[in-house]
């Protein structure tokens, strides 16, 4: 009835038909949408380094900080800096240092700032022996400055006696601090 070239022709057109309707069947129309660009996660980490150790000089030469830290990681889409158990000395190009630790820091991205985070201590030792501590739970410190603030409370242990406050600035290269509010002092008489 029907020739051999129309049946092979019948044959592979319903073939080709099934081919292109499974295909047709398998393509979305989600597809041709334009996707979203993928978002950075603010906490993606690009690098991160262990037991870290900087040192910064002045132009003359003079030691002025020295950093250690248990963990260093740096945040890819912040440029920040999260450090952990940091530790600095800043020597103001002098023999004696102030001391600053907490158990977290996040340096911004030029180095300038630093902000510490839980159990913030900054401890001196004068050239008469006289110890001075400063206690917070948070503080920023701008290194370069010689410079610290907080709008925490505060607790000032030295020169005989212990003072608190609600805020503070401290001019470290002056050794000179000033509390913001509720100021409370007790001293010992001599």
């Amino acid at each position: 009835m029907f020739s051999k070239k129309f049946r092979n022709f019948l044959l592979f057109g319903c073939i080709a038909a099934m081919f292109a309707a499974v295909g047709y069947w398998n393509i979305s129309p989600e597809r041709f949408l334009d996707k979203p660009p993928v978002k950075v996660e603010d906490t993606a980490i690009d690098w991160y380094a262990t037991n870290t150790h900087t040192l910064q000089y002045l132009p003359d030469g003079k030691l002025q900080y020295e950093m250690t830290s248990d963990k260093a990681e740096h945040l890819k889409a912040t440029d920040v800096t999260l450090v952990t158990k940091p530790d600095l000395n800043m020597f103001r190009g002098t023999e004696f240092p102030w001391h600053v630790t907490s158990e977290r820091g996040e340096v911004n991205p030029d180095g300038t700032q630093v902000e510490l985070i839980d159990s913030v201590r900054i401890k001196r030792t004068d050239e008469k022996n006289r110890d001075t501590l400063i206690t917070s739970t948070r503080m920023t410190v701008f290194p370069q400055q010689q410079y610290a603030q907080t709008e925490q409370p505060v607790r000032i242990d030295g020169a005989g006696g212990v003072s608190t406050g609600v805020g503070m600035k401290a001019y470290l290269k002056e050794s000179r601090i000033h509390l913001q509010s509720n100021v409370r002092g007790q001293y010992e008489a001599r």
